[in-house]
């Protein structure tokens, strides 16, 4: 099973990680998911990269692999 870091632009408090955590849980593979609004960044395990920054894109904030 995969496991990365993203890094996420945009989030500013925990309405932001509520956001973005509840759009990567939606993704299908995601088996696990940590966002860190302090580090401004994302642990996934599962999915692919690629639908993991289209997710995040899609909540509306910006993401890219570390």
């Amino acid at each position: 099973m995969q496991e990365f870091t993203i890094s996420i632009d945009g989030m500013h408090c925990m309405a932001c990680v509520r956001r973005v955590k509840a759009a990567l849980e939606k993704t299908p593979g995601v088996v696990d998911a940590v966002v860190e609004v302090g580090r401004a960044r994302g642990q996934v395990e599962g999915a692919s990269v690629d639908d993991v920054v289209t997710a995040v894109t899609g909540a509306g904030y910006h993401a890219k692999p570390e």
